[in-house]
């Protein structure tokens, strides 16, 4: 069976997430308490059901904190379990509280908004720890969409390299584990001809082959994450997301992100992400 448990704070597109799951043919159960967690997912492949999707949230309250062990537990028992873990920075979950009108679901008269989104957060810790992350700021519900099928089809023979890009002006992601600058090598950007392609354009490519800085920081930043992922892998960890930034998350970052991934394909599942391509952003 395969098992995919989609958590993480409210207003982060968990709703998205599992429609995604239920368009793909999972059978999905939409904020199951987290202790019928084990006596779902048996009832479930007794029926024969080979894709099962489970949302739970923070209503499940101090339950919460059993959860790692029941995920521990189902994994024995040969589940493929994988835990997608939705988060948004604070200003980006009130932004879409106040456009949506919707009540916070912990909010109970006593607690601001932004008090229940804190509760929220201290009440799924332990869940977020052993969760992929995704950090769904300022991310349209396509790309969301586009990013859950990702995850869910890739090989897990072993750790997933997740390498993303993104722009310091938009801030680090939520969901980096490593986090890379590249802003120190010259920006594409300040070049009229190049200003408005990508880092997956040949002329922006080219550009940036030229310059020797740019082929050893790609060397370096290779070299470092090559030496470590044994040590991740021996934590069990699903995925590992190494995050480029650069200016705008346009240019070098893309760069880095598709050189790495080529580095790294004929050796581990890998996936790429550009946060900021995806929302047509500039500079």
């Amino acid at each position: 069976m395969l098992l995919v448990i989609v958590s993480g704070l409210s207003g982060s597109g968990k709703s998205v997430a599992l429609n995604v799951l239920e368009d793909a043919g999972f059978y999905c159960v939409d904020n199951l308490p987290a202790t019928l967690l084990a006596d779902t997912v048996a009832f479930l492949r007794d029926a024969g059901y080979g894709r099962v999707a489970v949302s739970i949230d923070a209503r499940s309250g101090a339950a919460l904190g059993g959860l790692p062990d029941s995920v521990r537990g189902l994994k024995a028992s040969g589940v493929d379990v994988r835990l997608l873990f939705l988060d948004a920075k604070n200003e980006t979950l009130i932004k879409r509280f106040s456009e949506t009108r919707r009540r916070h679901p912990l909010a109970d008269g006593r607690r601001t908004l932004d008090e229940s989104i804190a509760h929220e957060r201290e009440l799924l810790a332990a869940v977020g720890e052993i969760g992929h992350h995704l950090d769904t700021s300022e991310v349209a519900p396509n790309t969301l969409r586009g990013w859950v099928k990702d995850l869910v089809d890739v090989d897990r023979s072993g750790t997933t390299l997740l390498f993303e890009s993104f722009g310091f002006k938009q801030g680090i992601p939520l969901d980096a584990d490593m986090v890379f600058d590249v802003r120190c090598l010259p920006n594409p950007f300040y070049d009229p001809r190049l200003r408005p392609l990508t880092g997956l354009d040949a002329a922006v490519v080219a550009f940036l082959d030229g310059l020797p800085e740019a082929h050893r920081m790609v060397t370096d930043i290779g070299d470092f994450v090559a030496r470590w992922l044994p040590a991740f892998q021996r934590d069990n960890r699903s995925y590992l997301t190494i995050a480029l930034g650069c200016t705008g998350g346009q240019h070098r970052s893309v760069y880095f992100v598709e050189r790495l991934a080529a580095r790294f394909r004929a050796d581990a599942p890998v996936l790429v992400r550009h946060r900021q391509l995806a929302r047509g952003e500039s500079a």
